[in-house]
């Protein structure tokens, strides 16, 4: 198969030699029946899967020894892109040999490593990396054709991103232990959104269920709601606090309260002094950023929701002046 009628020219050369040589000479490509089987005395294991995101779909043969649950051979039909292909003919040759509860821990990450020429250069461009996770789902399905149950059954996390095979909870777990702002910074601590980038935000290759922005944006304000639910655990009232003790509960209230309001809007603002003021009040000197610098409801409505806010949530003696 010739590598134009594979993949587009433009990005051959991101492909590595391995990749290249297994898309035009796949070593694994064919099938067995129930013929092979019992002349292996081996049961005959088929299973399908289709990729929505391209179009894609690879069949997968396992003859499996029933005595050891090994894997004694595999064969592939892939109905796809070159990448596709390559990727399917990697993971039948990593299937052999195993036992099937061992060949159901292969991810699409371990199919990818093992396309590589050096262990430092990705084998396939990153926008192709989802062709690969093909592998992955097949090989469940298969085992779960093999154990009777359901390939469901060997998911026991929420995947965010396909390519890095990441889940949600390892995602909201990294941003709160690293105090991570950034969807690159999520990148960077565990390769989610490295490859098709579909995940990071609605409109990439795949429609998901979830993004990273949203996932980031969602556990910042949990972060945020247990900083002012710890402020507020405080044996000592607002009002005789210390004035770096006031200025952190009042920077814990506006993080978890007002600027993602505020934010919302292209806005947000920065508290610039806090003063004891005469009769008891305590003024706090706030500059507004953004889009909030030349908004008129600075000094109207939104001065007064973050007065409120702030009074309700620390003492009623506090005023806000915008500077």
């Amino acid at each position: 198969m010739a590598k134009n009628n594979l993949i587009g020219g433009s990005i051959w050369d991101e492909y590595s030699q391995k990749v290249q040589d297994r898309m035009n000479h796949p070593k694994f490509m064919g099938e067995f029946n129930e013929e092979d089987a019992k002349n292996r005395d081996a049961k005959l294991i088929v299973a399908d899967f289709g990729a929505e995101s391209c179009g894609d779909a690879v069949r997968l043969f396992w003859l499996v020894d029933e005595k050891t649950d090994t894997i004694i051979d595999a064969r592939f039909k892939s109905f796809g892109c070159g990448t596709a292909i390559a990727s399917s003919d990697t993971m039948a040759e990593l299937c052999i040999g195993k036992k099937v509860d061992e060949a159901v821990k292969i991810t699409n990450l371990d199919v990818e490593f093992a396309m590589r020429d050096e262990p430092n250069t990705s084998a396939v461009p990153p926008q192709k990396m989802h062709c690969s996770v093909m592998a992955y789902d097949v090989i469940k399905q298969a085992a779960a054709t093999y154990k009777g149950i359901s390939p469901e059954d060997f998911e026991d996390q929420i995947i965010v991103c396909e390519c890095a095979r990441v889940s949600l909870g390892t995602i909201k777990e990294v941003i709160k232990l690293n105090d991570l702002h950034t969807v690159e910074e999520i990148t960077q601590y565990t390769k989610a959104g490295a490859f098709c980038k579909s995940c990071i935000k609605p409109g990439g290759h795949e429609k998901r269920d979830y993004y990273l922005v949203d996932i980031l944006a969602e556990t910042r304000a949990e972060m945020d709601r247990e900083k002012l639910k710890n402020a507020m655990k405080s044996d000592v009232a607002f009002d005789e606090m210390t004035m770096v003790g006031q200025l952190k509960a009042v920077e814990a209230v506006l993080d978890a309260e007002i600027r993602p309001m505020l934010q919302g809007d292209g806005g947000d603002m920065e508290v610039i002094d806090l003063q004891k003021a005469e009769g008891g009040a305590i003024d706090i000197y706030i500059r507004y950023l953004g889009a909030c610098g030349g908004c008129s409801s600075g000094t109207g409505a939104t001065l007064y929701a973050i007065e409120s806010i702030l009074q309700e949530e620390l003492s009623p003696n506090i005023r806000v002046m915008p500077v």
